[in-house]
């Protein structure tokens, strides 16, 4: 597995932000939720017993990784957490979408914003189509707006690497990109490239940031 370029701190209550320097950095965190969720299960619930296992409070992740900071240690301001997620036909599956559609009216609650596409229905199995793209787009469209300074992006789908890349390459100057995936020993999935920094998120930080509800 590719090495490891994250470490954990202790947590710091949510929302904290300080620096001991000038201005903390401004983060955005992308979210691909189904990614996300997927890989909270494959990691954190070998056994799962329910679909909630997997489930998180996008808001708090992106208020957990801005308190650690990261290669600097400063911590930084947390701007704004986009979630990206498939939206169900309420024709095809109206329980589904009712969950959905709790589901994310709690996380634009709490602050987030949620960018959702229609998933298409192939012998009568949902996909996503469309996701990566929405958040590559938006990764590079606003590093090039300047609404960022670090974009952490929450995913191991390797089809957004180009994104990042181009955000290395061409984005304005101080304005970077960093990964944060789900990790245990045995199981270290993530984006990279090399110097590309990872937010490695453990059991604990998963704990910490985990949603039961019953949607």
């Amino acid at each position: 597995s590719p090495p490891r370029s994250g470490r954990h701190q202790p947590h710091a209550p949510a929302g904290f932000v300080f620096c001991l320097m000038g201005t903390p950095q401004r983060l955005v965190l992308f979210i691909d939720y189904q990614n996300a969720y997927r890989r909270a299960r494959s990691v954190f619930f070998p056994n799962p017993q329910s679909g909630r296992d997997g489930h998180l409070k996008p808001t708090d992740l992106g208020q957990l990784i801005a308190s650690r900071g990261g290669p600097g240690g400063a911590p930084y301001a947390l701007s704004e957490v986009r979630v990206y997620s498939g939206r169900p036909d309420p024709t095809i599956d109206m329980r589904t979408f009712s969950a959905h559609r709790r589901q994310s009216q709690v996380w634009e609650f709490s602050g987030a914003t949620v960018i959702e596409r229609d998933l298409r229905y192939l012998q009568g199995r949902p996909q996503e189509k469309g996701i990566d793209v929405a958040l590559a787009v938006d990764l590079v469209r606003l590093a090039i707006q300047g609404d960022y300074d670090v974009g952490v992006v929450m995913s191991t789908d390797n089809d957004l690497l180009p994104a990042l890349e181009t955000v290395r390459d061409h984005g304005p100057s101080g304005c970077r990109v960093e990964a944060a995936a789900w990790g245990t020993k045995g199981q270290e999935q993530r984006l990279y490239f090399p110097g590309l920094w990872c937010h490695w998120l453990d059991q604990a930080d998963y704990t910490a940031v985990e949603d039961r509800t019953r949607y």
